[in-house]
C-alpha cells in the first residue's frame, strides 16, 4: 500500500527532476567534434575564465546584499505579524502576500514605471524639493527588484517559526526578571534560527540565479549568471556551456544549503538562559 502511494511521486520526480538533471549533466560534459559527441570538461574550463568568474562573483554579491536587506526588513515584520491576534494576523499576512498573486514579470515591470526618470519616485522627490534619482538600469535598481520580489520568502518562514514559540517560556523568563532585550536575545532569537535559515535559503537561491529582474531593471548594462545561462540556451545555442554553468550553480546552491543546514543544527537547542 505504501509503495503504491509513493509510485505517482516517484514517477513525477523521475520525469521532471531526475531526467532533466541527467540531461543537463550530460550536455555539460560533452562536446561536438567532427568525429561525433565526445566526453570533455572543456565547458567547465571555459566557465572558469576570468570574465565568467566575474559574472558569478557579481551575482553572488548582489544576491547576498538582497538577502541581508530582506532579513533586516523581514525579521521585524515577522515579529510584528506573530505578535498580533490570530484573526488580525491572517489579515495582515493576506495583505502582505497580495502582490505575490500578480505575475512575477508584471511586478518587475511595475518597478520600471516607479524608477524611471519621470516615474512616481522621482515625482515625489521633486514635489518635496529633492533632486531626482537616476537609479534605473543600475545594480541598485536590481537589488530593489530582488528585495521586493523575494521579501515574502523571508518573512513567512520566520513568522511560521516565531508564531509557534511557546509563550510560557517567555512568560517564565519575564517572571524571573528578564527584560524585553534579554527575552529576545536568549529566547526568541535562538528559537527563530530555523526560520531565519529557511528564509535566507529561499531568498538567496532565486536571487543568485534570477535573469528577469536583472534584464529589465538592469537594462542590459551588466550581466548576471542567470542572464548568461539564458543567453547560452536561447541566443548563442551553446547548450553544453549553458549546462556547465547550470551544474556549477547547482553545486553552489547545494553547498550554501549544506552550510546553512549545519549552522541551523548548531544553533538549535541553544541556551535560553
Amino acid at each position: 500500500m505504501k509503495k503504491a502511494t509513493l509510485s505517482p511521486y516517484i514517477l513525477w520526480s523521475s520525469l521532471f527532476i531526475i531526467v532533466p538533471l541527467l540531461l543537463v549533466v550530460y550536455y555539460s560534459v560533452t562536446i561536438e567534434t567532427p568525429e561525433g559527441i565526445e566526453l570533455s570538461l572543456e565547458n567547465f574550463k571555459k566557465f572558469f575564465e576570468p570574465i565568467y568568474l566575474k559574472v558569478l562573483w557579481r551575482s553572488i554579491i548582489l544576491a547576498l546584499i538582497s538577502t541581508v536587506i530582506c532579513l533586516i526588513l523581514g525579521y521585524p515584520a515577522a515579529l510584528i505579524l506573530a505578535g498580533k491576534s490570530f484573526k488580525r494576523s491572517n489579515t495582515l499576512i493576506m495583505l502582505f502576500m497580495l502582490p505575490m498573486w500578480m505575475n512575477f514579470l508584471l511586478r518587475t515591470y511595475a518597478w520600471l514605471t516607479l524608477l524611471e526618470k519621470n516615474g512616481l519616485v522621482n515625482m515625489i522627490f521633486q514635489a518635496i524639493g529633492l533632486q531626482p534619482l537616476n537609479i534605473l538600469y543600475t545594480e541598485t535598481a536590481v537589488i530593489l527588484g530582488m528585495v521586493y520580489n523575494f521579501l515574502p520568502f523571508m518573512v513567512l518562514p520566520i513568522y511560521s517559526v516565531v508564531s509557534k514559540i511557546d509563550r510560557s517560556i517567555i512568560e517564565a523568563a519575564e517572571d524571573l526578571g528578564a527584560n524585553s532585550l534579554i527575552v529576545f536575545l536568549r529566547i526568541i532569537l535562538p528559537l527563530s534560527i530555523p526560520g531565519v535559515v529557511s528564509g535566507i535559503t529561499m531568498v538567496f537561491m532565486p536571487a543568485v540565479t534570477t535573469f528577469v529582474i536583472s534584464r529589465l531593471l538592469g537594462g542590459g548594462q551588466f550581466m548576471l549568471i542567470g542572464n548568461l545561462i539564458e543567453q547560452q540556451f536561447l541566443f548563442v545555442g551553446d547548450w553544453g556551456f549553458g549546462s556547465a554553468i547550470s551544474v556549477v550553480m547547482i553545486l553552489v546552491i547545494l553547498v550554501s544549503i549544506g552550510f546553512m543546514s549545519r549552522f541551523e543544527n548548531e544553533e538549535q537547542g541553544g541556551r535560553l538562559w
